[in-house]
């Protein structure tokens, strides 16, 4: 049998908290998020043999342990991710700030005051009633209902936002992923350079003997000296430019690796073998693309969170329903607090309905939408951008291999060039300038190929992060 006539039973009152639920979300105002329609392309236009996926690791398909190594190192100490890591949890701080406003507060207050009246006033009070002492213990609430969901909208655009800062920690991971690997690339083809650089530089030399021998025993003349003294110092110039460069090279390593500011003077970054890695494209749909790139989940993220805000400003023109309330215990004595007599309490409700705001809750649902269109624009862009970045990526595979190849090629033609050279000038057919012309083609040759390998491994790190590795 119910305590107090007429009250619900326990399947009424649950009755009317969810027929009260339902009526909360039915009257959330404000748009719900729609993707913006974006015309995509059908698929990549990569014929694939194979049905192959992005791999998460996708570095390791260049078998460098040391590689391997270095990215992992950045993964664990760069300073750029562990400050995305921070913001990461400075956004889901927010979230529980923003969702709390959706459930009733509570708070225990204490008051005890003496108070002391006047023995001389208009009403002379007796001695033992001129002071008095008052102990207050209460427990407090406030709702504000959320009839028209404008914390629940609040809180769909700080999950969004949440969302959009884990994305751009996903995408300064691949940014950084990206940096690293192609920095280690460019330092090893300096290395690569500057070896080539101090052959040249040991060739030359021993040819500027011969020539000063031939000089001193008078069969060539100063200019033919100088014009070779003139290349071997060339050599000499070059070495030095190359060590400044890979030093550079180094540093910026050492900064992306997180390693302290000692470790990033030292700057000794360690070198493996890289073996030669072989890239299947993989047909990637458009929609696994939109997912997998981290730069494009985080522009959508923040057109849920602004078009989630529409709501909140919508809001603002309907009446806010608050209710609060105390229990506790009044008494002179603490001894009496808590004691049958003492009760106090209250329970009040309060509505506030705007009539005049001088144009201000209109312009807060302008700006919102304002800021919706935006993201929807930027959205749409960064998908433009998307595709862009992959149509380039995936016709530089190509490209750069083409180019490698043809500089090798044209290596072997001018050393097979050099050689003959060689030949006609030892007998007397071929000028000196000839030969140091071809000699002079043959380093620019050279170098020129190592930076197509370069650029080759380049544009496969650019493939796998277009795709959203």
């Amino acid at each position: 049998m119910n305590k107090f006539p007429g009250s619900l039973s326990a399947r009424g009152r649950l009755v009317v908290a969810v027929t009260l639920t339902a009526l909360l979300a039915a009257c959330t105002v404000g748009p719900d998020y729609e993707r913006p329609p974006v015309e995509l392309p059908g698929n990549l236009g990569v014929p694939s043999t194979n049905a192959t996926t992005v791999p998460d690791q996708w570095w390791k398909v260049f078998n460098d342990a040391v590689l391997d190594s270095l990215v992992a190192e950045a993964l664990d100490a760069n300073r750029d991710l562990k400050a995305a890591a921070e913001r990461i949890e400075q956004a889901r701080a927010q979230f529980t700030i923003t969702r709390s406003d959706q459930f009733p507060q509570a708070g225990v207050g204490f008051d005890k005051s003496r108070d002391k009246a006047s023995a001389v006033g208009p009403f002379p009070l007796p001695s033992d009633a001129i002071y008095s002492d008052t102990n207050r213990l209460v427990l407090r609430a406030s709702w504000e209902l959320d009839f028209w969901g404008k914390y629940r909208r609040a809180t769909e655009a700080a999950k969004a936002e949440l969302a959009a800062t884990e994305a751009g920690r996903d995408a300064i991971r691949n940014t950084l992923v990206g940096d690293v690997v192609r920095g280690y690339f460019a330092l090893r083809a300096l290395d690569e350079g500057a070896a080539i650089a101090e052959r040249t530089l040991v060739g030359r030399s021993k040819g500027l003997e011969l020539q000063q021998l031939r000089y001193d025993s008078g069969i060539v003349g100063e200019l033919e000296l100088n014009q070779v003294r003139s290349d071997v110092e060339g050599a000499r110039a070059l070495i030095p430019a190359i060590y400044q460069r890979r030093l550079r090279q180094e540093g910026a390593l050492a900064v992306l690796l997180g390693r302290s500011p000692r470790e990033v003077f030292t700057a000794r970054v360690e070198r493996g073998i890289t073996y030669d890695a072989v890239v299947e494209v993989p047909a990637a749909l458009p929609s696994d693309l939109l997912l997998r790139r981290p730069d494009l989940r985080q522009a959508e993220e923040r057109l849920k969170a602004a078009n989630a805000r529409i709501g909140v400003a919508r809001a603002a023109y309907f009446p806010s329903i608050s209710l609060t309330g105390f229990y506790g215990g009044e008494s002179q004595q603490l001894s009496d607090l808590f004691k049958g007599p003492a009760r106090v309490w209250s329970v009040g409700g309060n509505l506030l309905q705007p009539l005049f705001a001088a144009g201000q809750i209109r312009g807060g649902v302008d700006l919102e939408n304002a800021r919706t269109r935006e993201a929807a624009l930027l959205y749409v862009q960064a998908i433009a951008n998307a595709f862009r970045e992959t149509r380039e990526a995936i016709a530089a595979q190509s490209n750069t291999r083409e180019i490698l190849e043809a500089q090798r090629n044209r290596e072997k033609a001018l050393a097979r060039s050099l050689e003959l050279a060689r030949l006609r000038y030892d007998n007397g057919v071929y000028s000196l300038f000839e030969l140091l012309e071809t000699e002079r083609q043959l380093l620019a040759v050279r170098l020129e190929a190592v930076d197509a390998e370069r650029d080759r491994r380049s544009a496969i790190v650019d493939l796998y992060l277009a795709l959203g590795g």
